[in-house]
């Protein structure tokens, strides 16, 4: 993960682990709003609002990090 942090284009290799990390941090994305939508809880409720918005500053880390080293993954995950 730290050598997402370079300046440098990523390398082959770590463009493969930029699209893997956007394609589990969508599925996170997903299960967050899941989880969110049947809380009850007062409680859960707060806990899955702080995992959604976590999630969404990941997955758009991640959307910035593909778009500076000019990545295309599949047309799903270019879209989100």
């Amino acid at each position: 993960m730290l050598k997402l942090f370079r300046n440098s284009l990523p390398q082959p290799s770590d463009r493969s682990v930029i699209l893997e990390d956007i394609e589990q941090a969508k599925s996170d994305l997903d299960c967050a709003y899941i989880n969110f939508e049947n809380a009850i809880e007062p409680d859960l409720i707060d806990c899955y609002i702080y995992q959604l918005k976590s999630a969404q500053m990941r997955y758009k880390f991640l959307l910035d990090c593909a778009k500076r080293a000019d990545l295309r993954g599949r047309k799903d995950v270019a879209q989100n």
